[in-house]
């Protein structure tokens, strides 16, 4: 086993602040153990990992087994308040038009002149 540690960032965002910890970990460890090393569970018993929050590592998805590298940042995301999808989907079933600049909309869906 190597006695070599890399240095990895593991951030948890919150509403309005982010909690970020560097941590020492050895060579080969995995998003996992960088997250239980960080001592964030502890800290925010909500997080399920594989479970409710997904990890990421620089925004791109990742399993808790892959294997970081030198600087890597791993962060753990929250779950969604609402799907995008579902709320566009909502709103076009009640008829509310979204904004995107131009002229108004008539009640059938078509434009206006002004």
């Amino acid at each position: 086993m190597s006695s070599e540690y890399i240095e990895i960032e593991v951030v948890y965002a919150q509403t309005h602040y982010q909690d970020v910890i560097m941590v020492k970990v050895p060579e080969g460890a995995t998003a996992r153990e960088a997250v239980e090393a960080s001592g964030l569970l502890l800290k925010y018993p909500e997080i399920e990992l594989g479970g409710r929050n997904k990890l990421g590592i620089y925004a791109k998805p990742a399993q808790p087994d892959t294997v970081l590298r030198e600087n890597d940042r791993v962060e753990i995301y929250r779950p969604l308040i609402a799907d995008p999808k579902a709320v566009r989907k909502q709103r076009a079933e009640e008829g509310k038009v979204m904004k995107r600049g131009g002229g108004a909309v008539k009640g059938d869906g078509t434009a206006q002149n002004a």
